[in-house]
């Protein structure tokens, strides 16, 4: 478990002094899961368990960043992307099947950002081919890794430019401003997410430093996924009361709270992420409503048609009057 998490028994401050050292443990956790998880009867169990964790913790659907790796068989045999995509389609369906609360899943393709130029090219080529070929579970693309040490989303612009070129929708959900660097070129990776049309930004922790950024992204309605206690964790925030989120919620800017990598952090499900933006972002004023707005957040702000939200509103609805009534607030 000490080398698949970040969970210490020790003081974290002094395992994880620095961010570059908790970068480099959380990027080792990754290639330590890597070969379990990438074969294919694991692979499906694995995926299978995610779902069942989050329905315990009555999420009811959910938009998962996936690198669609490689799969392997035991006789050396691999699948591809599609057969991984197809995969993940599969066993949301098998699952709704079991528990038909449950709305749904869609993936968000992903690449490391510390890939090439051309690398990143075929990426969004097989991302194009795959939102064609899956459209009911492919909600679009996305960039992941550590955005200070990777290459910053204008390094890729001809790549990510292909799409609009060819008349191909593909959506964004570009992790941006998940720094603490300002003034690199880093830090200019909100501004060029909303430029390519971003549909969500991922993290955002930076967007206070950006009048112009947040004023767009408000304007157009492209919500922050705020991911608390990944941000405390990562060393960008120690209190989240200091967490940029607490402005953006005063402002009502579009908000939607996020679990990122919960197995990593010793913690399951959302509501750990939801607690801690109930109670640090808001404060003393939080209520009732703050928690009702951030949860039609995350139906509002999804990648669903308007159809689709339409019909997940009115379950979720059904569901809180229940979750209310049961409590007797």
């Amino acid at each position: 478990m000490a080398n698949m998490t970040l969970f210490t028994d020790q003081d974290p401050e002094s395992v994880y002094p620095s961010q570059d050292l908790i970068w480099g443990k959380f990027e080792q956790c990754f290639l330590a899961l890597w070969g379990l998880v990438t074969y294919a009867p694991v692979f499906r169990d694995y995926y299978y368990q995610g779902l069942a964790q989050f329905y315990t913790d009555n999420v009811m659907y959910m938009e998962v960043r996936a690198l669609l790796p490689e799969i392997y068989e035991l006789d050396g045999s691999t699948h591809d992307t599609a057969w991984t995509l197809k995969t993940y389609q599969d066993i949301t369906r098998q699952f709704t099947a079991e528990y038909p609360e449950f709305f749904g899943v869609r993936v968000i393709f992903t690449i490391h950002r510390g890939v090439n130029a051309s690398k990143m090219a075929r990426a969004v080529e097989e991302a194009m081919k795959l939102q064609r070929d899956f459209p009911d579970i492919m909600a679009g693309f996305d960039l992941v890794g550590r955005e200070d040490s990777g290459r910053p989303l204008w390094y890729f612009r001809d790549a990510l430019s292909l799409p609009a070129e060819r008349g191909v929708t593909l959506p964004y959900f570009f992790h941006a401003g998940e720094t603490d660097l300002e003034g690199t070129e880093v830090d200019q990776n909100l501004l060029d997410a909303l430029l390519l049309n971003t549909s969500r930004i991922g993290h955002g922790f930076a967007l206070l430093r950006h009048p112009v950024a947040k004023d767009l992204s408000r304007k157009r309605g492209v919500a922050v996924e705020v991911c608390p206690i990944s941000n405390q964790v990562m060393k960008l925030v120690k209190d989240l009361r200091n967490h940029p989120a607490a402005t953006l919620m005063s402002e009502n800017h579009p908000l939607v709270i996020s679990s990122d990598d919960p197995g990593m952090f010793g913690s399951s499900g959302l509501s750990y992420d939801f607690y801690e933006a109930f109670v640090g972002f808001g404060g003393m004023r939080s209520n009732l409503g703050s928690l009702k707005e951030l949860a039609i957040n995350s139906i509002r702000y999804s990648s669903l048609n308007p159809k689709q939200q339409e019909k997940a509103l009115a379950l979720w609805q059904r569901r809180w009057d229940n979750f209310v009534s049961e409590n007797a607030f």
